[in-house]
């Protein structure tokens, strides 16, 4: 399109300055044009650099953008030093080092301008200007969309960023826009970023959508507050604050970011009312550092599309949330590391895949008046140093109501568990913890289950309907106080005892008898050791006699598997081992079929030694000859190892770990390698996640699984203190010893007995001579290395027959010290003393031709 003419109409008051001219360029026209002149331009392509210094009215055609256009072939396109007028323009730059449009003073106005350009900035704000800019389009794929810089200010309404090779909307060194009604969308970098100091922006109904990038930025001491605006689909998070940041969300919509919806750090403070997190890859609040704080009132987080946190607070940062709900998310809050703390206040969590709150590393969280429904678990204080308080809160239909561990030391009061699959309150591994007027109700577990001689207190606390009992401790340690329960059966002793206890009480649990419950006459005072005959397994009992599962069948069959086991070579300590279990198992089902208790007896097993030594095969018998006795329903054994366990990050390590205990139940859990859960300079190796789990997991479902760990003595014995309550899950250690050279043959004459080979004259002492001879370092394979030698003496065998045109069966089946491995070790053997030589078959001259590669 040619150039046009530019037509001006003089607005000043002297009758010859009212006179209307027609001038070729644009310069011309503005070079007479003065205050209050409007210049209309005629449509065409202008190659000029604008410099607008007065107040004038530069137009285009009305409602036609495009037609005029204002194209430089370097430099700025257009530059505003007055509060002028620019209507309806297409405004086009190719200087990289230059925006195409740039406002430097005075308050102009923009309205509907096209700028379409390969510059520093579409648009650049900067020094004291102050524009109203409406309704324009900005179009750079090489920089900035919008800049505002330099103590910049003005106010963009209806405005649109298409495309942006850098950020969309970039505010820094002390600019302060404000956005109306804005869409930011296709930038590359981030939709909006606002840095340093003095630096802020405002925004109203803005959305931001389709960042290749971040969706909002805010760091270095800038502040920024968006109202009723949308960030979606953005390739990074959704909003970040990083260094003293400052925003605050009234009313947004953050939805379907791949990674955290929004990440805050080093001293940032973020702000959110009314506003909804949705469809996160990651966390939706993921607060870091000390000082860094998030204060949320009446906010949604939700539909998580990731395995990750909702809520994460770490590193010694705050949060708060109040009136909020948080649902569909595989955990919904995680706070961890001394000096990080959560206060949630009359919120509501539910649908959590694994853990509403997760506690740990010295962390602290306080609820006040929550609700949480569907979740594995309600709360999870984890360690040492973590704690806090959950008061007037109910948990709904989960599995665990809360669980406090290794030396956690939280305070409950008047918190409510309804209807857990497992129990409503699981301390256990050193876990403390103070409950004060709980109840739990409707348990299909225990109500309040306490292990490991955890010094636990309850007071005034109640429990009714708990179908496996109100109250379970296991051993020494808690005191409870004026507690009831709903249990039928005899009521306690009243006298008091030494130490202000009951009579006839296990020393160490403490239960003051209280006034009968308003539960009704049903209600009965807590019982401070449950009876062995517990109804389930009095119940368990009925069942085999019903069945015909008695004494005789189950040692019939547990017989055949036992006789299995005799057969294995060696071993002679472990199969002591397990007779002895089996033993004591047999002995305790006779006794209970004849009334009397039946000592406890642990099933869980540790396995050390070296690898090849049986441990999996040894474990596979164990399965069967449980599940022979009618201990275990199926006997079947799963092997994983720490790659099936741990996950990489918080939260599928314990899912992953539940999966594998589902997939042994009935059988037995047998983990190689154990100790790899607890490497020695594991930090926060999600490791020690999967032995927390398991140890819940083996007391909550003792009856259904065995869980046998295995691995190299020294290691496993580390293993075995990296959770208090590790070792008080197994029963017993059995260690399996390396094969001797007279075991290792016999190994050897077992698999040529079974695959109908024979060993030739010779070979027998050959290979007690190679077996002796044979390094043992940390490589040696035991059984492992005697089944590998028979496989390479029977491929050497097979190189050696094969040259024979017709072998008898004799050549076909019979193995000579020339076929052992590594023949040149061996080559002097047969002029040992006794030791006599192989048969003349067709051998090559150089033996070492059967060796192989070495």
């Amino acid at each position: 399109m040619a150039q046009g003419t530019v037509q001006v109409t003089h607005g000043g008051a002297s009758r010859w300055r009212r006179r209307s001219g027609e001038y070729p360029t644009l310069a011309s026209a503005l070079a007479v044009a003065v205050d209050g002149d409007v210049l209309s331009i005629a449509p065409g392509t202008y190659r000029e650099n604008l410099v607008l210094h007065h107040a004038v009215t530069l137009r285009g055609p009305e409602g036609a953008v495009g037609s005029v256009r204002i194209a430089p072939l370097d430099g700025v396109a257009l530059t505003l030093r007055a509060s002028a007028v620019v209507q309806d323009l297409h405004l086009e730059g190719q200087d990289r080092a230059a925006p195409a449009v740039l406002v430097e003073e005075g308050a102009p106005e923009l309205s509907d301008l096209r700028v379409s350009t390969r510059s520093a900035a579409g648009i650049e704000v900067r020094g004291g200007a102050r524009p109203l800019v409406r309704r324009c389009t900005v179009e750079n794929p090489t920089g900035v969309g919008i800049a505002v810089l330099d103590g910049g200010g003005g106010v963009f309404e209806e405005c649109e960023v298409v495309a942006a090779g850098q950020a969309g909307i970039s505010v820094r060194g002390g600019g302060h826009p404000r956005l109306e009604r804005c869409r930011i969308h296709h930038a590359t970098g981030a939709g909006i970023s606002v840095t340093g100091e003095g630096s802020g922006l405002e925004a109203l109904g803005c959305e931001v959508y389709e960042i290749r990038g971040t969706g909002v930025q805010i760091a270095a001491r800038a502040a920024a507050r968006l109202t009723d605006c949308a960030v979606h689909r953005t390739s990074s998070d959704g909003v970040t604050l990083d260094t003293d940041a400052v925003l605050a969300l009234a009313g947004c919509d953050i939805h379907d970011i791949p990674e955290n919806a929004v990440d805050l750090r080093s001293r940032s403070v973020l702000t959110l009312s009314r506003t909804s997190v949705r469809r996160f890859g990651r966390n939706g609040l993921s607060v870091w550092d000390p000082g860094t704080r998030v204060d949320a009132e009446s906010c949604e987080i939700h539909d998580s599309t990731g395995d990750y946190p909702a809520v994460w607070i770490s590193d010694g940062a705050t949060a708060s949330l109040d009136s909020c709900r948080v649902r569909d998310v595989p955990d919904a809050v995680f706070v961890l590391d001394r000096g990080s703390r959560v206060d949630v206040v009359d919120s509501d969590l539910s649908q959590v895949r694994n853990t509403a709150v997760s506690v740990s590393d010295g962390a602290t969280a306080r609820l006040d008046d929550c609700r949480i429904r569907e979740a594995a678990t309600g709360a999870w204080f984890r360690d040492h140093g973590s704690g806090g308080t959950l008061a007037n809160c109910t948990i709904d239909s989960v599995q665990t109501g809360v669980i406090v561990t290794k030396g956690a030391d939280p305070a409950l009061e008047r918190c409510t568990v309804s209807s857990p699959t497992e129990a409503g309150f699981y301390v256990s591994a050193g876990g403390r913890g103070t409950f004060t007027a709980c109840r739990v109700t409707g348990s299909s577990g225990f109500g309040f289950h306490v292990i490991d001689g955890c010094r636990t207190t309850l007071s005034r606390c109640h429990t009714e309907r708990c179908a496996r009992g109100g109250y379970e401790f296991a051993e020494d340690g808690p005191v409870a106080e004026e507690c009831t329960s709903d249990e039928s059966g005899p009521r306690l002793a009243a006298q008091s005892a030494p130490g202000g206890g009951l009579a006839g009480e296990r020393p160490g649990i403490r239960t003051v008898t209280a006034a009968r419950s308003s539960a009704g006459p049903a209600a009965a005072d807590v019982p401070a050791q449950r009876s062995a005959d517990r109804p389930d397994r009095a119940a368990g009992a009925a069942a085999s006699k019903a069945t015909g599962t008695g004494t005789g069948t189950a040692a019939g069959g547990s017989g055949a598997v036992l006789g299995q086991l005799d057969a294995l070579v060696g071993l002679d300590s472990v199969k002591r081992e397990v007779r002895a279990l089996t033993d004591m198992i047999e002995v305790g089902r006779r006794r209970q079929r004849a009334g009397l208790k039946a000592a406890s007896v642990r099933r869980h097993l540790v396995f050390t030694g070296s690898p090849g030594t049986g441990k999996t095969t040894v474990a596979r018998l164990y399965g069967e000859i449980l599940a022979s006795l009618g201990v275990l329903e199926h006997g079947h054994l799963v092997e994983v190892s720490r790659v099936d366990l741990v996950g990489e990050h918080i939260g599928s390590t314990a899912i992953r770990t539940q999966e594998a205990f589902d997939r042994a139940r009935g059988g037995v859990l047998f983990i190689d390698e154990a100790y790899a859960l607890a490497p020695e300079d594991s930090g926060r190796d999600f490791g020690r996640e999967a032995i927390d789990t398991l140890v819940k997991l083996m007391e909550d479902h003792r009856d259904a699984v065995v869980v046998i760990v295995a691995g190299y003595t020294a290691e496993m014995d580390r293993f075995l203190t990296v959770n208090p309550g590790v070792a008080s899950r197994f029963s017993r250690t059995i260690t399996f010893g390396d094969y001797g050279p007279e075991e290792l043959l016999r190994i050897v004459e077992q698999q040529a007995e079974e695959h109908e080979y024979r060993l030739g004259e010779g070979t027998s002492e050959a290979l007690l001579a190679y077996f002796t001879e044979l390094p043992k370092g940390p490589a040696f394979g035991n059984g492992r290395t005697a089944r590998q030698t028979f496989e390479s003496m029977v491929e050497r065998h097979a190189g050696r027959v094969a040259q024979l045109s017709e072998p008898t069966t004799d050549e076909l089946t019979l193995l000579y010290p020339a076929d052992l491995p590594g023949l040149p070790v061996l080559r002097d053997l047969p002029v040992l003393p006794g030791l006599p030589g192989p048969p003349r078959l067709p051998v090559p001259s150089d033996v070492s031709e059967l060796s192989g590669p070495r």
